[in-house]
Parts: structure tokens; sequence; C-alpha cells
């Protein structure tokens, strides 16, 4: 295998650190997300076999797709089979190959790979080291596990973590940036991979937008990413609305036609969904089976998304979350085809390779920067040396992201910071050959492109069309920053707090629908003590109660 200017440096450099030098067992790879850490790491390993330094490799990945992809790889760098563990194998000394598992497994692995790194000279391997925290079970167990390895690869391309907690083996000054060995460490910026074309620049679009929330007939509260909303005194006393009135909350809020049932196409997401689809149209002129992922913070919402995804594009997304059995397995799936959308919730971000994903639609649960860096290396992959697209996200404009994106950028040179141009022509997929962007058919195969009709939207003041990125009207420059209407019981609905319980949304359904027979019944009887408590709980928290006094 041919391996990249950067991969063959870090290999010399942790061979000579390692078998030359010996001031430290540990050497670190701190490269960024998409460059290409694991086959350095292989390499790495393959050559420590080829000198007779070690027996056995163990690979520590973060979950189970990403362990399968580092078997997979291993065998094709060193030529070796490399079994796949988990805490329910035991003794696995007595197998006699080289191991891969996940670091939640580890607990559960403690003796049985210290037994393999005593009975063997062991290189071990984490991936996505920032998971070893020193006062966490996973960083204790790989301290211990680990304690008589011969080598430890640590790798890395978000070595800080979000808590600001340090990992095992590494050194940190007083303001807990590593200051591990010069010698003992490869690092690779972002900047410097997008540089040198082993990752994609990031195109960042800030996806602005202003909620118009009803709290009854008359009043209406307007809520922007730029300033805290003014709530009328006369409704404060209702709970959890504060927090509800919060444009991160009301952004994540899924927003239905009026029959309550139908996703709403011209809501907050669906116009997010308009956006990165209009984008993703013109990757696809370069790389005709380019992807797009949205990351949501709740199943509820990905399920959201996916049928928000299908009643715009007309075709299905492939859903993907820990809930499934064998998820690995619908990744996979949209991996191996050229379908245009993945939905995802916590199961395709640190370690799992789509070359494909070029477009994101991001709206997480963790708002951290870690979260976010992991998240945008899903869309920097280059599929070859002739790839020249850009990753491009759609992300809420929240000034905690603001501040993510401006880092990513920062790392980047000013020729990778400026924005591609339009397209002029586009790829067939099944020749290869190029023809212009207004081509029906192939001109050299007669291959029939798909007809996608523009997607644009119209100024509201002069009727021109726009792309769904615009800010401002390229017609009259009238602004195009669109307004979200909600009702107060949809604000409370999303992730609703009411007297310190995180009420999941069914509860909060079933506690709205059963409100008014409950409070007549309840006013009915004239029990004060039960119309007493009826005014402590609010009518959200009512489903939660009487799951609990179903139980």
């Amino acid at each position: 295998m041919t391996l990249r200017p950067w991969q063959k440096a870090c290999k010399e450099k942790a061979l000579r650190w390692l078998l030359e030098t010996r001031t430290d067992r540990h050497f670190l790879v701190n490269a960024a997300p998409g460059a290409g850490k694991t086959l350095a790491a292989c390499s790495i390993a393959a050559d420590l076999f080829s000198l007779g330094e070690i027996d056995r490799v163990i690979v520590i990945a973060p979950r189970s797709a990403v362990v399968g992809k580092w078997a997979d790889d291993f065998r094709i760098v060193t030529g070796r089979y490399m079994q796949k563990v988990t805490e329910s194998d035991g003794d696995i000394s007595s197998l006699n190959l080289d191991v891969c598992a996940t670091w939640t497994a580890i607990q559960g692995l403690q003796d049985a790979l210290y037994e393999v790194c005593r009975q063997s000279r062991t290189l071990v391997i984490c991936d996505e080291h920032h998971h070893a925290a020193v006062a966490a079970a996973w960083g204790d167990g790989a301290n211990s596990a680990f304690a008589l390895a011969r080598y430890v690869i640590v790798l890395t391309g978000t070595p800080i973590r979000s808590d600001g907690e340090a990992s095992i083996w590494l050194a940190y000054d007083d303001r807990g940036q590593i200051t591990q060995p010069v010698d003992g460490t490869y690092t690779l910026s972002y900047g410097e991979a997008v540089d040198l074309g082993y990752c994609r620049p990031i195109t960042f679009h800030r996806h602005y937008g202003q909620f118009s929330v009803s709290l009854d007939a008359s009043t209406t509260v307007d809520v922007t990413p730029d300033s805290q909303p003014f709530i009328d005194p006369k409704f404060r006393h209702i709970p959890a609305l504060q927090r509800a009135l919060d444009f991160y909350k009301l952004a994540c809020t899924p927003q239905y036609e009026d029959d309550g049932v139908t996703p709403l196409v011209t809501g907050y997401q669906g116009s997010m969904v308009t956006c990165a689809a209009a984008k993703l149209d013109e990757v696809r002129h370069q790389i005709p089976n380019a992807g797009g992922l949205v990351i949501a913070q709740s199943i509820e919402l990905a399920e959201y998304f996916v049928k928000l995804i299908e009643k715009i594009e007309g075709e299905r997304p492939v859903l993907v979350h820990s809930g499934m059995q064998n998820p690995e397995r619908f990744i996979n799936s949209f991996r191996n085809t050229d379908k245009r959308w993945l939905v995802s919730v916590a199961m395709v971000s640190e370690g799992v390779d789509i070359p494909r994903l070029r477009v994101m639609v991001y709206l997480p649960y963790a708002l951290t920067e870690l979260a976010f860096r992991q998240a945008m290396g899903r869309i920097v992959r280059t599929t070859g040396h002739e790839d020249d697209s850009r990753g491009y996200a759609v992300v809420p404009a929240l000034e905690i992201f603001d501040q993510h994106a401006r880092k990513i950028e920062s790392e980047m040179s000013p020729r990778a910071r400026t924005p591609e141009a339009t397209p002029h022509k586009k790829k067939c997929p099944h020749c290869g050959s190029e023809s212009v962007i207004g081509a029906t058919v192939c001109e050299n195969c007669g291959y029939e492109f798909p007809a996608r009709p523009p997607r644009m939207i119209s100024c509201g003041t002069c009727g021109a069309p726009n792309h769904p990125s615009a800010s401002n009207c390229t017609s009259c420059g009238h602004s195009l920053v669109q307004q979200f209407g909600l009702t107060l019981t949809e604000a409370l609905r999303r992730g609703a707090i009411v007297r310190g319980m995180q009420l999941e949304e069914v509860e909060v359904l079933e506690g709205e629908a059963m409100a008014d027979k409950v409070r007549r019944q309840v006013l009915a009887s004239g029990d004060q003590l039960l119309v007493q408590m009826l005014r402590s709980l609010p009518p959200e928290s009512w489903g939660r109660l009487a799951s609990i006094l179903h139980h």
C-alpha cells in the first residue's frame, strides 16, 4: 500500500521514538479527522511485526462499526486477521490472535487484556483517545489493562476533552493544553490536511430564522438567536416557558401542517433541508453519488426528518439510531449505495468513514467543540486526487456554533476559505465523462441525467428567485430571513422541563390530552387537597404522573 507522505513521515517518527529514543513507550498521533490515522497506525504495526518487535496487537476503538473497519484495514495493511472481542469472550489470550474491542468493553475485558500483554509483546492502539479520561472508568480500565503493553500508539483528532479532564498517558500544562514531547508526537492539523489534499475544506452556512410563538389569540413572542425574548408578565407563571422560548430548542421542535401529522416543508427544519438539498444537487454534478447527513438530537426528531426529507425529495432517507437492531448494517447499506440522505442520532460520528458524505444538517444534542469537530470530520473525507469538492454544513445561527466554526476556519489557509465556484460541468455516473450543466443526457454515452427542478425561494418584496442559502435578495437586496410560526403548546412540548422533571415527548402529549378531562373531574369533586395538587403540577407533567400511578 502506498502511504500518503504524512503517513510515511509519521511512521518513521514513531519507529524512531519507540525503537531508538526509547524515552517513552507511548507515541501520539494527533491528526485531523479524515486524514488517515487508521492506515498510519496499521503501517506502524506492520513494521514492528517485520522487525520482530511485537507478537500481537490490541486495538481499542469507539464503537462496534469502527472496530469492524479497523479489523478490515488491519488485514489489508498487515495481512493478519484481527478478531473482534467483547467482555463475554472471557479469556482471549488463548486465541493467539490480534484483537480489537470497543472502549465500553474495556472494563469487562480488563483482566483478559492484561493477560495478553503479560504473555506477549503487545502493541496497543487506542483510537479516539479522548475517551480515556484519567478520572473515568474507561481511562482507569485502560491504564490497568495495558500496564504491561510494550508499545502504545495514541490516536486522536480531537485531543482536548469537552469537560477539560486529562486523558491517560498525555501530559498537560496549566491551561489544559497537551505538552507531549515533540519527538514523541506527530501532528497534522485540519488546515494542513486541507492544503495537502487529504481533507476537503468546509463551508458553514449559518441558518438564521425568526420564530413567532403565539401565547394566545392576541399575544406573540419573537425569538431570534440574537436576543432574549420579552415575555408579557401575565404569562411568566407558565412553567418552563422561559426555557422553551430558546432559539435552539425551537429549532429542534418539529413543525407540522394543520393536521398535526404531515411535516411542514416551509418550517425551520424544512428550510434547512431545502438549503442543504440544493447544495447536494450542486455537489452531485461532480460527485454523482455524494450524500447528505442529518445529525439529530433525538430519535423523535430523526424520525421527523425522515418524513420531512421524503416529502421534499421524494426519496426516503436511511435512518440509524441506537434503538435499532444492528444499526451498523444500515450505515453499511448507505455507504455502499448512492442514496442521497442518511439521518442519524449519535451513530455517525467519530471514526465512521463514509467518504461520499459532503453535506450536513446539524441539530445535535451535544453543543461542544469536540462533538462539532467530530461531526464535521464526516464530510471532509476525500474520494481521490480529482476530488476538489467542499464539505457544506447547514448549522443553526447560534453563537456557540459560530465560535466552533470560526476556530475551524482559522486553521484553513486563505485559499481553502475561498468559496467554491458554481460548477459549469457535471459528471456522468455511468461513464465518468463531463457534460454541460444543462444537459439532459450524457454527451458521451447517452445516460439520462435525473431531472430535478431548481430549489429556489422567492423574495417577499420583488418576487425574484434566490438560492435557499441567500440571506438577501440578489435583485432588490431585501432581507430573506424567514419567520416561522409556533403555538405555545408546540414551544413547551419540545423537551419540556417542569418542576425539575425532564419529560419525554410521549409523556407531554399524554398530559396535554388528559388535561381538560382531569381538571373538570378534580374541580367537580370539591376535594381541596386534590385541587391544590392539581394547581401545583402543570398539565405537561400529568402524563408522567399517570405512568407512575399505573405501575
